[in-house]
């Protein structure tokens, strides 16, 4: 019950940070911004999330984890309230900060809790399910927030996250048990993390293939509409499509990591690369776009459960620093993906977004094959 109400969690969270990419052209015409300067909420929230993640979590590490999680999930229902009552740019702006400040510590501690209140010899389930709330989330959750933001404007998607968040907490409260906390971590400790060349490695490898999957992904709604000529109810449609192939990807990972994970991590990766390249290519028909997200979407989803499961084994003694770390460095990845986005947007063309996501794949795809993976083997 306590893993259930975990995977509701993170399908509330990730709602929230994926909601701006479906709402981007709605928030840019009403706050009177462009939709590079919108896409900026997902830039500074991604950045504030990476700058914060160790800081924050370093000082609330010797906090017993049932009591962060409520603290966290109580900070996140507030900022989204605030959110729903901005009427500028700046103020929802900074209620987005207050939403990354949540994120920042929720995303350190979700995928170690979850592996903690899991049952015995259930890791890769656990991990699953966490996996399964983000698709859930791009499932459900940005394709409902989309809908509620053409129908109620983008606000009331807003409202609808701290509302749900709160129901959320209320469930918490009754079945979630204390957890004790690995022990404080100080700044003295951290060279050991910075000396481990598979965590070093995992985060270059993150750090770029994030990178690229955002230069496309931020910019994807008005790829869609603009490029691709999809109208409304198609677009929200393959949104939704990209978030059911999140759920296949995890399942993938259950069956297959355990026994093949070289092949999987390669095949991952390079499912990625190709279908970023692809994705402009496939905009001459809706259909070869549906199906261009959904294998990319596989790719994805498998890369992040993948290497969560490598971080938590690479760091058993600080997995909360190290997953901190990880959440950090994803988010640095998002921002500067957002913000190559619009910078490609801007100077080159919208159609261009594929293919510079594209190229850092690819260049993710050599580091991992030449560099981490021999190194991966060798810890096993």
């Amino acid at each position: 019950m306590a893993l259930i109400g975990l995977t509701f969690a993170v399908f509330v969270f990730n709602m929230s940070e994926f909601m701006p990419i479906g709402l981007l052209s709605g928030i840019a015409a009403d706050l009177d911004v462009t939709e590079a300067r919108a896409g900026m909420l997902i830039s500074v929230y991604a950045w504030v999330v990476a700058l914060l993640s160790l800081p924050l979590m370093m000082l609330v590490s010797g906090m017993e984890f049932r009591k962060l999680l409520f603290c966290t999930v109580t900070l996140f229902i507030v900022s989204h309230v605030l959110s729903a009552m901005s009427h500028s740019y700046t103020a929802l702006m900074l209620s987005r900060m207050g939403v990354a400040c949540a994120h920042a510590v929720f995303w350190s501690i979700a995928s170690p809790l979850a592996v903690r209140i899991a049952p015995e010899g259930r890791t890769s389930l656990a991990l699953s399910m966490i996996v399964a709330g983000t698709s859930i989330a791009m499932i459900a959750g940005l394709p409902v927030g989309r809908i509620i933001g053409l129908y109620m404007g983008w606000r009331a998607s807003f409202l609808c996250i701290a509302i749900l968040s709160a129901a959320i907490l209320a469930y918490l409260a009754f079945v979630f048990p204390k957890v004790p906390s690995d022990g404080s971590f100080s700044v003295k400790e951290l060279p050991t993390i910075f000396k481990n060349p598979v965590l070093v490695g995992i985060y270059i490898l993150t750090f770029v293939i994030v990178t690229g999957h955002y230069t496309a992904y931020s910019y994807i709604e008005p790829f869609m509409i603009q490029i691709a000529g999809m109208n409304d109810d198609w677009t929200t449609f393959t949104l939704t499509a990209f978030g059911i192939a999140g759920i296949l990807g995890s399942m993938l990972f259950s069956r297959y990591y355990t026994t093949k994970q070289n092949t999987f991590i390669r095949t991952a990766l390079a499912g990625v690369a190709v279908f970023l390249l692809l994705l402009h290519i496939a905009a001459i028909n809706p259909y070869l776009v549906l199906l261009v997200c959904v294998l990319w979407g596989i790719g994805m989803t498998s890369f992040n459960v993948a290497f969560q499961a490598e971080t938590i084994k690479a760091a058993p003694h600080a997995t909360a620093i190290a997953m901190s770390l990880f959440s950090g460095i994803y988010n640095l990845g998002i921002g500067c993906g957002a913000l190559a986005g619009g910078a490609v947007c801007t100077y080159l063309s919208l159609t261009d977004i594929g293919y510079v996501g594209g190229a850092f794949a690819v260049a993710a795809c050599v580091f991992c094959f030449v560099r981490l993976l021999p190194l991966l083997n060798g810890k096993r």
